[in-house]
């Protein structure tokens, strides 16, 4: 797996591998979001604001700490 630095406030980094995304945060927690598609995860690393796509995704995907 290959992390992704993010231009992002709320998120350092960004991940994805077998439909899970994987978010690390300037705190160093990491979560995953399961059933994230590829098309999905090239749309939240491209979003203009990381943030607000981070929230719509916490609606969308379930995830949890690892």
């Amino acid at each position: 797996m290959q992390w992704m630095s993010v231009s992002s406030s709320r998120v350092s980094a960004v991940a994805h591998e077998d439909k899970t995304m994987y978010i690390r945060f300037p705190d160093g927690a990491t979560y995953a979001y399961d059933n994230v598609n590829k098309s999905e995860y090239q749309s939240f690393i491209n979003s203009p604001s990381i943030g607000r796509e981070l929230f719509r995704f916490q609606n969308l995907h379930p995830y949890r700490r690892v």
